[in-house]
């Protein structure tokens, strides 16, 4: 059976130490990578075929030094020697007992730092414990100590519990074993508990006075034949089958260690909480205006997806054209939608820049003015289904011809092709949208068109330096978006395919239903657009800031990877050496 030990599990080549010392190994290399834990190398277990080491822990006075007279038969010369009712024991002290290593610690709850720790790194050595305690049973002190021995040092299967001084006070033997079973809890079923008096077994090996019926009576009732036996229990698998064990606990020991090695404080912790501020402000900032993108994205789709509706609307049930005063209704909206858009975009992006600035000063670099470039597809008509045949003379289907030709060739190709000349034609000298603003700008109407809050002219009629350039951005701006709302409503003045249908009505319906999709489709395109501009747009800016703020948060940042990176490591190798030991409980 292993017990839940998967380092006696089949597959470790035989040798039961190979897994541990693996892992030992790797935790080596680990700990060794940083300043920060290098030390601690020095404190993992290594290959070690020495005797094993049963250590002896309880607080002062409990009788750990009489235990280890009692188990080696000593003289009383040599007894009087080793004990002594002061706290006496300052180090490990080791005893060799039966081809192993009897290590008496120093007393714990004595008051004295130095033996308690003394006593920690004792039992952080040991292969197996002897708990000590006494009848008047362990405190709530003592009891948390008993427990996390157990449980957390994983020594609930190497270890055994004597309670020492039973006949001090004639204690009841049976009301005693039950109260240590239910200080123990959980681990009363695994632990084995002795009930033992060192003194009297001691005193019945060095009395010669003393009868041999009480001799044996003192014996029998000092639980020291017991306890041997229990010990010999624990050691009879020797170093091969013990120590691996306690190695692994530990391993986790010190891997433990070095996690608290990486709690950070002073300058390293105020750096650490500095960059995350700034990463936690740069993630909102983003965060927020995504979301306000989102938003206004989806405003606009819903707007073209209702003026679809309204087109569709407003198809004349008597000759299938919409009205042209319903046409340039809808090609307002659109293009208000979109200006909108624009506007209010502009405005959740600078009140993240704001806030910014707000929290780290006028190092922020203000985002780049927010150019829409729509792309509209050119809007065409069939024009072979304007000039079908001749035998076709029903009033409604001339009527439709003549509206789709004026529409097409008159109005919607000539305002596309020049909104287009000038929103595709560029922005430097000599280009359309900068002929536009020439003529704009030598009238006082023009320049209060042109300006915008002041950025564009000094009032005077005479451009500020790059007032002209963003001028004429603003009106090939403004061209593309009447481009793109002029070829959305295209479709409503390419009236012929009413006139192919057999049924005038049937060709009114159909072309409710072409119009209201042709809307949806750009709806979902525009709305696509818009977020994908919107993001690339966000993310030229936001990577602008956190260059701006690397000098605030790169320390900080430099640690925090550091400290990540390595409890990562160690982490993962104190989980591998939790999986080798199995569960505790």
């Amino acid at each position: 059976m292993t017990d839940g030990n998967s380092m006696d599990a089949p597959g470790n080549d035989g040798d039961p130490h190979a897994p541990v010392l693996a892992l030992i190994a790797r935790a080596e290399e680990v700990l060794d990578a940083h300043p920060r834990t290098r030390g601690l190398t020095a404190s993992l277990p290594r290959a070690d075929m020495s005797p094993l080491r049963i250590a002896l822990m309880g607080p002062y006075s409990a009788g750990k030094s009489m235990l280890v007279a009692a188990l080696l038969r000593l003289p009383a010369t040599a007894v009087g020697e080793l004990v002594d009712a002061a706290p006496k024991t300052h180090e490990p002290t080791p005893y060799a007992w039966n081809g192993v290593q009897l290590v008496d610690l120093p007393g714990t709850l004595s008051g004295i730092d130095a033996h308690s720790d003394a006593a920690r790194r004792g039992v952080r050595g040991a292969d197996a414990l002897m708990i000590v305690t006494t009848s008047e049973l362990p405190g709530e002190a003592e009891t948390e100590a008993i427990l996390r021995t157990l449980d957390a040092d994983g020594f609930a299967d190497r270890c055994v519990v004597v309670v020492n001084k039973m006949n001090a006070e004639n204690s009841d033997r049976d009301v005693v074993l039950d109260e240590m079973r239910g200080r123990l809890g959980s681990f009363a079923d695994r632990v084995p508990i002795v009930l033992a008096d060192a003194r009297d077994y001691v005193d019945a090996v060095n009395d010669p006075a003393l009868p041999a019926a009480q001799r044996e009576s003192l014996w029998a009732e000092s639980g020291i034949d017991p306890l041997k036996g229990e010990l010999r229990r624990i050691i009879a698998p020797g170093v091969s089958g013990v120590r691996p064990r306690a190695q692994a606990f530990e391993l986790i020991r010190v891997l433990e260690d070095a996690e608290r090695q990486w709690v950070l404080n002073g300058e390293e912790l105020r750096a650490v909480e500095t960059a995350k501020k700034g990463e936690e402000s740069i993630a909102r900032a983003r965060e927020r205006a995504l979301s306000g993108l989102e938003r206004e994205s989806e405003a606009v789709a819903s707007r073209i997806t209702t003026a679809g509706d309204r087109a569709a609307s407003g198809v004349s049930e008597k000759d299938g054209a919409v009205p042209g005063h319903v046409a340039r209704a809808l090609q307002d909206e659109l293009e208000c939608a979109i200006a909108e858009f624009d506007a209010r975009f502009d405005t959740l992006v600078r009140a993240e820049f704001d806030a910014l600035v707000a929290e780290y000063g006028t190092g922020v670099p203000e985002p780049e003015s927010w150019v829409n470039d729509l792309e509209a597809p050119d809007p065409t008509v069939d024009a072979s289904s304007v000039d079908a045949s001749p035998d076709d003379t029903s009033p409604l289907t001339h009527g439709v011809k003549e509206a789709a030709k004026r529409a097409a060739k008159e109005s919607a190709a000539k305002a596309h092709q020049l909104l287009g000349k000038i929103a595709d034609g560029g922005t430097g000298p000599g280009s359309a949208a900068s002929a536009v603003v020439e003529k704009l700008s030598r009238n006082r109407v023009g320049q209060k068109v042109l300006d915008v809050g002041g950025k564009v002219s000094n009032g005077a009629g005479k451009f500020k330096p790059w007032g002209r350039t963003k001028a004429v951005g603003k009106v090939a701006g403004a061209a593309g978006k009447a481009q793109w709302a002029l070829a959305v409503i295209g479709p409503l003045m390419d009236l012929s395919g009413v006139a192919r249908d057999q049924s005038e009505w049937m060709g009114v319906n159909k072309r409710r239903k072409q119009m209201r999709k042709h809307f949806d489709e750009e709806a979902r395109e525009q709305r696509t657009f818009l977020t994908a501009a919107g993001e690339r747009y966000l993310s030229e800016w936001i990577d602008e800031v956190e260059r701006s703020l690397d000098g605030l948060t790169e320390p900080g940042s430099r640690v925090e990877t550091e400290r990540e990176a390595a409890l990562t490591a160690i982490r993962n190798l104190r989980g591998e050496a939790e999986k080798l030991v199995g569960p505790t409980r």
